[in-house]
Formats: structure tokens, sequence, C-alpha cells
């Protein structure tokens, strides 16, 4: 798999806008002469300038500085969300469709449950509750509502994966079943719940973006990119610099995580992509 993103040009791409976008969301709150809550009085909406690299919203903040805090929280929020989602849902899946009978049963019947549910609606309705939790217990709402898809292709890998010769002759052997799925099942399942975790970093950077823009995310005096795109939407042809960076941040990102992504998705299916190069 690592060969096939070093090979992968687009890869290669993906791979270094994600680098410097974290590198700019670590350090650029500390590179800055101006922090994300300084206010500068004499600035007040200043385009680009050497004082300030990315100019200044209406209220004379630094744009980078608030941009930087702003990637940096919504990459929190997603890293996350994916990886919170992915691990319960590699739970679930696994032990639905390794150990079946009732347990299948039951938590499939969980999954088809919680995927009739209105996740936006849930988020909204209980956005007043998560406020005093911060962003965690918001970003748990948001992983709490985005395993059941990958639940159910883990079940069906599962399922699949428990008929092996070697997963058979271990449970005749007395090996004791957490041990089958921890060394047996899961290995298995590692590059695909990778390429999805990768994945779906991006959408929960985007569903956090939407929800807060909305208003139902994350909550001032803490920024996110969904907060700085709502707060910039009506400045966006009067002063730009204040719109185009945050989105533009994020547009980069998930642009790189799905370059990754789909060279990840090449690598773990290399006869789907054959089968897309035309004769």
């Amino acid at each position: 798999m690592t060969r096939a993103l070093t090979r992968s040009p687009a890869a290669l791409v993906g791979l270094f806008l994600i680098a410097s976008l974290c590198l700019y969301a670590a350090v650029g709150p500390y590179v800055s002469a101006w922090s994300p809550t300084d206010v500068d009085y004499a600035a007040l909406s200043a385009p680009p300038d050497p004082s300030h690299w990315f100019g200044t919203n209406r209220i004379g903040q630094d744009v980078f500085a608030q941009t930087a805090r702003g990637l940096q929280k919504s990459l929190l929020i997603g890293l996350f969300v994916a990886l919170a989602g992915t691990a319960f849902a590699a739970l679930v899946g696994t032990c639905a469709g390794y150990f079946g009978g009732w347990s299948d049963r039951a938590l499939t019947f969980v999954v088809d449950v919680f995927l009739v549910v209105p996740g936006f609606l849930v988020l909204v309705v209980a956005a007043p509750a998560l406020r005093p939790a911060g962003w965690v217990a918001y970003a748990g709402a948001l992983a709490a509502l985005g395993w059941m898809l990958t639940a159910r292709a883990v079940r069906a890998m599962a399922l699949s994966l428990r008929e092996r010769p070697y997963v058979t002759a271990a449970r005749h052997m007395g090996v004791r079943p957490p041990v089958i799925v921890r060394r047996h099942i899961l290995p298995h399942m590692t590059s695909f719940l990778i390429a999805h975790a990768t994945v779906s970093t991006a959408g929960a950077v985007v569903s956090e973006a939407g929800l807060s823009y909305a208003g139902f995310g994350v909550q001032p005096p803490d920024v996110s990119l969904g907060t700085l795109i709502a707060d910039s939407t009506e400045a966006a042809l009067t002063y730009p610099w204040m719109f185009f960076f945050p989105t533009g941040m994020l547009l980069c990102f998930v642009l790189a995580v799905n370059l990754v992504g789909d060279a990840l998705r090449r690598a773990l299916d290399p006869s789907g992509a054959r089968a897309e190069v035309p004769a």
C-alpha cells in the first residue's frame, strides 16, 4: 500500500497538501505576531500586508491566526470523529459477522435503527445540551451518528473471513474467539479500515463545517473553518480575503484527502483499478 501511494503523483500531491495544512494548523498561531483573539483597532477589515499576512476581519482580528486556529479545531474534530467512528464500526461489525446468531441479529437491528435516524436533526436538537461540554462532546455526537455503513461493510468482511481454513482450524484447536478476532480477523481488515478512516476525516471536517456554518457546531469564542466561513460570507465580495482563506483551506484539505483516498482504493482493489483503464 505504501509503495502504491509513493508511485501515484496524485497521492503524493495529496500527502504534501495534508502535511502542509497540518503544519500550518500546528504552528500557524505561534509564528504570527498576532494571536487568534488579538484585535488591531488600527486595521479593521484591512487587506493582506506585511503585518497581517491574510488581512484582518471586520473587528480587526488577524485572519492568518484565526484561520490556523479554525483549521486546527476542524482537523481535531475530523480526526476524532474518523478514528472513533471507524473503531466502533470495526468492533460492532466484527462481533456481528464473526459470532453470528443472536449477536448478529441484535447488532444488525441496532445498525438499522441508527441508519434511519436523521443525524442532522438529532445534532440540531442536541446542540444546546452539548455546548457546555465543548467540542469533544460535539465530535462524539458526530462519530455516534456516522459509523453504521462502515459496520455493515466490516460485518460482510467478517462473515467471509470466519470461513477461512486458518480461522476454522484455530476454532477447532480451542483458541478463544477474542484471540482469533485479534490475530486472524482484524489484521485482514486493517487496510480497509485505514482507507476508510482517511476518507472519513474529510467527511467529518465537511460535516463539522456545515453544522458550524449553520450555528449548531463550534460556538464562540472558539472558531472552526465553518464558523469563519459563516462569519465572512456576507463580506465574500467586498472583503474576499476574509472568506476565501478559510474556504480555500477547507477545499484544499478535502481535495487532498480525496486524492489520497483514491490512491488507497486503487491499492486495495487493483482489479478494480485495472478495470478502469481503457483497452
